[in-house]
């Protein structure tokens, strides 16, 4: 007979809580060995009790669910994290991700989803759910294309870009393109941003060298 999976369950909402552990318990190869509400709590937790899967909330007082995530895996422990919350945004999905979560899912999934993810998540596995995955995907390729290809500059970044080239200060590329000066200010931080350019004249040099303006 296969050992059961041991689950620490972590989520400072009580009524959660229980009603995750009580979800879990019905399944005849999951153990519950432990329960926390805070991210400092959850690594004394695993720390103590060694269990294989936890299943993690995100916001939580004093410590969130991504650092708890990032102080665990300094650590190197061997237990693998199942973030379970209501935050659906691209950021909070990427950075869990990022700070070693193997799963991802939302607050409202049907149980066999949760039962599924424990499974696959301590066999080896990851698993995100298709909405959850759509997102991630969807963020670190926007990430990749602003890091490494010039041709994420939007088209008004791209207009920008040459009237930076040719000497224009704000104001002026505001009343060549019929815009406010905050509104250039907010283009010109978006193209060093994109570029990693610390300044103006960094950002038209390495436009220059890819190509995307040319210097008359």
């Amino acid at each position: 007979m296969t050992e059961p999976i041991r689950i620490l369950v972590v989520d400072d909402h009580p009524v959660v809580r229980d009603g995750l552990i009580a979800i879990l318990s019905t399944q005849p190869d999951f153990v519950i060995v432990g329960k926390a509400g805070t991210g400092g709590e959850a690594i004394a937790q695993v720390q103590a009790l060694q269990p294989d899967v936890m299943l993690l909330d995100l916001e939580m007082p004093e410590m969130d669910g991504v650092e708890a995530l990032r102080r665990l895996r300094e650590l190197q422990t061997s237990v693998r994290a199942i973030v379970f919350t209501a935050f659906d945004t691209d950021e909070r999905i990427v950075s869990a991700v990022q700070a070693g979560a193997q799963g991802y899912l939302l607050k409202g999934a049907p149980r066999e989803e949760i039962f599924t993810a424990v499974r696959v998540v301590h066999a080896g596995g990851s698993l995100l759910q298709p909405v959850v995955a759509s997102k991630l995907l969807r963020q670190v390729s926007a990430e990749t294309s602003a890091q490494h290809d010039p041709d994420a500059l939007t088209p008004r970044e791209q207009h920008v870009l040459k009237l930076l080239a040719q000497g224009l200060q704000n104001k002026e590329i505001a009343a060549e393109m019929h815009i406010t000066e905050r509104t250039v200010k907010f283009y010109v931080s978006s193209i060093l941003s994109k570029l990693g350019a610390g300044n103006r004249t960094e950002a038209v040099t390495m436009a220059v060298q890819r190509g995307l303006v040319k210097l008359t």
